[in-house]
Parts: C-alpha cells; sequence; structure tokens
C-alpha cells in the first residue's frame, strides 16, 4: 500500500527537527500511528503523560506540519481530535549545487485546465467553493466553471492536459519527464480498500498504472474545505510518474519499459499528458484527482522537465 512521506532538508526544516527533539513528542507520533486519530486524554492516558504535557506537545507537532487536529463536540464541551499526516519522515541534505534548478523546468497545470475529455458516471467537478455544474452528468465536464475545479472525479475514461514541450528552450540533453499530482480510487462514499487501476499516458503512449489501494476518507484532507462532506472522497496519495532513458518510473520503481526516445518529444510541439481508467482495466475503481484547495497536497499538476547539461 502507497504511503505518505515528508522529506525534509535540515537548512529548511528545522522546526520539523526541533519537533523530533522530544521523546514525548517521538511517543505521540508512533502512537498517532499505530493507533490512528486519538484525542488529547487518550495519548495522555495511553502514554502516562499529563495532559498540559501532551498538549503542548500536540501544539509543537502541529506548528511543524506532523500532525493535524480537528475540534469536536464531547459531552463536556469539545476536544481536539489528533491525526498523523505521515507514515515516514525522511532527513535529506541537498545533493545538487544552489545553480541546478537551470537544468529544470517546471510547469503547474490548474486541474480544471484540461484540454479534452470522455468520462463516465458517477462523475463531478468542484472548486473550494462548491459543487460545479451537476453531478453524474459527464456534460458537466464542459462547463467552463470546470477552470476553478480543486477536484475532480469519474469511474472510467479520461482527461488530457496540453503542457508546453519547454525541452526545446533548455540546454543539454533531456534527462527525464515527470509528472507529480495526488490521486486515489473513487467509490460512492469511501473505501480504504477499493482498489483502481490508474493510467498514465504521454502523448497518447501509456507510460504505466499505478493500482489505487482506496478511495480515503478516514479523516478530512489537510486543505479540503471544511462544506465539503466528510463521506465524500478527502485525500489521496501523491504519485510522480517518471519517465528516464532507462524506462518509467513511479515513485522511484521501474514499472514500465517506456523510455524518453519512446516518446519522441522532438516532433511534438506540446506534450499531452492523460490520465484515466481504461473501459479494460483489471481493477476499474474509478479515480479522484485533488488540485489546488483539496486533500494533503496544495499543489496542481506538476509537470519536471530535467537536462543533463
Amino acid at each position: 500500500m502507497s504511503r505518505n512521506f515528508l522529506i525534509v532538508d535540515p537548512e529548511d526544516g528545522i522546526e520539523v527537527l526541533k519537533a523530533f527533539a522530544s521523546p514525548a513528542r517521538v511517543k505521540v507520533l508512533k502512537l498517532l500511528h499505530t493507533q490512528g486519530p486519538l484525542n488529547v486524554n487518550e495519548i495522555a492516558e495511553a502514554l502516562g503523560l499529563p495532559q498540559s504535557s501532551v498538549s503542548a506537545n500536540i501544539q509543537q507537532l502541529e506548528e511543524a506540519g506532523l500532525i493535524r487536529t480537528e475540534v469536536h463536540r464531547a459531552r463536556k464541551g469539545n476536544q481536539k481530535i489528533c491525526h498523523s499526516l505521515f507514515d515516514e519522515v525522511l532527513v535529506m541534505f541537498k545533493s545538487q549545487p544552489e545553480d541546478a534548478s537551470r537544468n529544470m523546468i517546471e510547469v503547474a497545470m490548474p486541474l480544471g485546465l484540461y484540454t479534452s475529455c470522455e468520462v463516465s458516471a458517477p462523475c463531478g467537478l468542484c472548486s473550494t467553493q462548491g459543487v460545479i455544474g451537476l453531478l453524474d452528468v459527464p456534460d458537466t465536464f464542459l462547463d467552463p466553471g470546470r477552470m476553478g475545479a480543486g477536484l475532480i472525479w469519474f469511474t472510467r475514461g479520461y482527461v488530457e492536459y496540453q503542457f508546453p514541450n519547454n525541452s526545446k528552450l533548455m540546454n543539454g540533453e533531456l534527462a527525464s519527464i515527470e509528472f507529480a499530482m495526488e490521486l486515489s480510487s473513487e467509490v460512492p462514499g469511501t473505501a480504504a480498500d477499493w482498489p483502481s487501476d490508474i493510467t498514465v499516458s504521454v502523448n497518447r503512449i501509456d507510460v504505466g498504472t499505478w493500482t489505487s489501494p482506496g478511495d480515503f476518507g478516514d479523516k478530512r484532507g489537510v486543505y479540503t474545505p471544511d462544506w465539503w462532506k466528510l463521506k465524500g472522497s478527502q485525500y489521496g496519495k501523491l504519485k510522480s510518474w517518471r519517465i528516464t532513458r532507462e524506462g518509467t518510473f513511479v515513485d522511484g520503481m521501474k514499472i514500465s519499459p517506456i523510455s524518453l526516445t519512446d516518446l519522441d518529444l522532438d516532433k511534438h510541439r506540446s506534450i499531452r499528458l492523460r490520465i484515466g481508467v481504461a473501459d479494460d482495466a483489471r481493477h476499474p475503481g474509478g479515480i479522484n484527482i485533488f488540485g489546488r484547495g483539496f486533500g494533503n497536497y496544495d499543489q496542481d499538476i506538476v509537470m519536471r522537465l530535467t537536462t543533463t547539461g
């Protein structure tokens, strides 16, 4: 099953490192990771710590971005429910020189800016303010309001985005093309065990399929707006498709022999990214695509081109 990672550079993540400096805070994180969401009293009881001490540590963990809290009504007043955000935290030093960014161009594509689509119901779109058009009506995907979409979902079919082919503007030989996006399966309501084969293609060539384990609704997404019902899809997994001269990789694991040579980018003015669930998918469990304002990662669909020069 996919896991949520946080990669920390010591130069930029001082607050995160400070949060790990306390054995008590580490115990809180481990407890939330193994037991799931808990309130402050439950944490204090499980760890044998004073409630005041736990509250202070919870505040520091939240400020460091390692946990998320929600205030719920209780029998007497309110209670703060704490959620763990990451399965693993990796500390990594920058291995590239400061001018390495000169060898990379990044383009962020708003979720609703697809240039073509073909979807089947159940399906829908919504912005951070509300639902766009009509639910479960595929023609709604042509609504001009789609430009503000922060979440889209459908059962089968695809959406396609047209990125500029900036590789022709870069110095050196193209080393990789990467697409990063937050995804999950789609089921009416939510279901943690609901696999779906999500396929990515570039310029109409299928580069690889990732099987999403489920449609996640156990806790509210970090950026998902309060008006969005808790019974709806809340967040996904941040996945990265990276195509190099050696093949295609998802999160560093090779899944396909399709390489940059197969894409023949020099002959194309644009780079067309298609994301979808095929009609003949072994696990046709639908798809949610999360953009800015929804899910656990406040980002659009991102393309990165990297050269060797």
